[in-house]
């Protein structure tokens, strides 16, 4: 039964309800009170017109019967009694008819109407009980309204119908062209701005999103719906999604804390990244990492030769190793997993020689603020000296590029992680002078979802009730999603002629506090409920990031997002100088040296160039 044919049977219903009870009325009562029936076909008319207008506009009539809530059965109950006060009134002034008869009338109608669906949903329940004893399927259906009547919206309805947990009850699309047209069945029944009612009006268990392009401040108020609705919000898989195999196109998608960013889908340039990696055979460093096991992910779609998975933890590898192995056997791709630390100079000169890699993504590093504070030299060994180590063997092993993944936190660096990739900046990029490798680095800000991020340790918070802990109320961050940062460092290595640090567009920055509020909002909770305390800012910390230094600022775009750093380097020789005499420095005095190199604090002498042996302060 569709619709409007299920609001005309209860519309009738209800209606045959109150002229019954009228007619008992009457014959229980017309042999001890006289009764005009001209008044009684003028409060029959009154009381059907009230009634049928209240419940239209209240949508009684599209409620389903078996989901009938107490709140429902009272509002029933309250225009069954407006009707009659209408209508009594009428009659005490124009055409007097018997108290008694229209009270008896009323509490017939009162008990009847609202009571008949009360009595449906305890068979309906019963009925289910007795199937699920019996071992049947279940009838009970998740009842989802669908936002997005486009292309999106339709692929998900059209791939979704025929599983028998799943329920379309409507869509909601802002078009207005779109309003009381069906998508594959399914009814427009509103707005964006209508799910509120609409969840009430047809008993909505879920609202799942199927408009990829849907702006920030949309998905913030329909994720506010859920949480003051009770109820799930979900969405459809992203293309990138179902092509990578991590959801089907009929699985639902929980929302989250990067669909809040508002950050634009990046658009590839397909047939250049092919052209650079079809066929060919590609080492990427840190392979078991966030970083780099997503760029591994993006580089098997091209169909390279081989891929080399370097990294120096064995669990790490042997994870996107097993995860891999399934594509790469499709589509004759060689994945071939190697243990290696970039300390390890003559390891990394043997890998290179023996695979001769035709290009070099570098994303190995040790990138936690705090902790290389208390471990400078851990940080030189692996963050400069293992950089060098890895540049100097592509070179010697004929690579034709090689990308070093950078960050924003090299630009005027206060701590040694900042030094210590500023300083692999220079050498990487100085290296370019010589041999036939292209040399470039890509720096770009956080990525939310990497072990290092904040976010984990927000969930974990949130999980346990609070507080939730930011260091500084101020404190703002440049945030990319993996997947994202990783197309675009691809995209950065095939525009690379040699010498340039590619700058990756952040967008604006956020600010730590709100991304916390975000969190709070999605687990469901309230901010009122999970407190942010402030617990201060840590060694080495900066309120905010910078992509480009003052000196640096003029910028050159060669692509959607990419962007061409004006970066003064110093000299590889003095750089190189600089490197070798960090060998003989102690913890604290390496601190200062390393943050006062990468900010151009230090130059090295004439004479001093040429032994190495100490350095001054310009």
């Amino acid at each position: 039964m569709n619709r409007n044919m299920k609001r005309m049977t209860l519309g009738t219903f209800d209606l045959t309800i109150i002229y019954l009870s009228g007619l008992f009325s009457y014959l229980f009562l017309s042999p001890f009170v006289p009764l005009s029936l001209r008044a009684m076909l003028w409060s029959l008319g009154i009381i059907t017109l009230i009634y049928i207008g209240l419940s239209v506009y209240f949508r009684l009539f599209d409620k389903i019967n078996r989901y009938t809530s107490i709140r429902e059965t009272m509002v029933h109950a309250t225009i069954v009694t407006i009707a009659f006060l209408v209508s009594n009134i009428f009659n005490l002034i124009f055409t007097p008819l018997s108290l008694r008869f229209l009270f008896l009338w009323f509490i017939l109608a009162v008990m009847i109407i609202p009571g008949s669906r009360v009595v449906w949903r305890i068979i309906m329940e019963h009925q289910v009980k007795k199937e699920k004893m019996n071992g049947s399927e279940d009838l009970t259906k998740l009842r989802t309204l669908i936002v997005g009547a486009g292309a999106g919206g339709g692929l998900f309805i059209k791939n979704l119908q025929r599983n028998p947990e799943i329920e379309f009850v409507g869509i909601v699309d802002d078009d207005s062209n779109k309003k009381h047209t069906t998508l594959y069945g399914v009814p427009v029944l509103g707005k964006i701005s209508d799910i509120e009612k609409l969840v009430d009006a047809y008993d909505v268990d879920q609202v799942t999103i199927a408009i990829p392009s849907l702006s920030t401040k949309d998905l913030e108020r329909i994720v506010s719906y859920g949480n003051t609705l009770h109820i799930k919000i979900n969405q459809m898989p992203s293309v990138e999604d179902i092509v990578q195999g991590t959801y089907e196109v009929r699985e639902f998608k929980k929302i989250d804390v990067t669909d809040l960013l508002g950050r634009d889908e990046v658009k590839l340039d397909m047939e250049k990244i092919a052209t650079q990696l079809s066929g060919q055979t590609i080492l990427v460093s840190g392979a078991g990492g966030s970083i780099g096991s997503e760029i591994c992910r993006q580089i098997i779609r091209f169909s390279p030769k081989r891929i080399l998975l370097l990294g120096h933890g064995e669990n790490s590898i042997y994870l996107i190793h097993r995860e891999l192995k399934p594509i790469a056997d499709k589509n004759d791709v060689e994945i071939v997993p190697v243990i290696a630390d970039i300390q390890d100079r003559d390891r990394i000169f043997k890998v290179m020689a023996q695979y001769k890699p035709d290009r070099v993504y570098h994303a190995a590093a040790h990138k936690h603020v705090p902790l290389m504070e208390v471990n400078p030299t851990e940080a030189v060994k692996n963050n400069v000296y293992g950089t060098k180590n890895m540049a100097e063997g592509a070179k010697a092993a004929g690579v034709q590029t090689f990308v070093m993944v950078s960050t924003d936190k090299a630009v005027n660096p206060p701590n040694v992680m900042g030094a210590t990739k500023r300083i692999a900046e220079m050498i990487v990029t100085g290296l370019n002078e010589e041999g036939q490798t292209n040399f470039v680095a890509v720096r770009f800000g956080n990525v939310l979802g990497s072990r290092g991020s904040v976010i984990p340790v927000f969930k974990d918070q949130i999980k346990k009730g609070g507080p939730i802990t930011v260091t500084d109320f101020r404190m703002t961050r440049y945030f990319m999603t993996i997947p994202e940062a990783s197309r675009l460092v691809l995209q950065a290595g095939s525009l690379a002629r040699g010498g340039e640090i590619f700058v990756l567009d952040m967008g604006e920055p956020v600010r730590i506090v709100d991304l916390a509020k975000q969190m709070i909002q999605l687990s469901g909770s309230k901010s009122k409920d999970i407190e942010i305390i402030e617990s201060g800012i840590r060694p080495g910390e900066k309120l905010y990031e910078e992509l480009l230094s003052t000196e640096e600022n003029t910028r050159k775009q060669v692509y959607e997002k990419i962007f061409i750093g004006k970066v003064n380097n110093q000299q590889l020789n003095d750089v190189i100088s600089f490197v070798k005499d960090l060998e003989r420095l102690e913890d604290g005095e390496l601190k200062v040296q390393l943050v006062d190199f990468a900010n151009g604090k230090i130059e090295l002498t004439t004479e001093e160039k040429q032994d190495g042996s100490s350095l001054v302060y310009a």
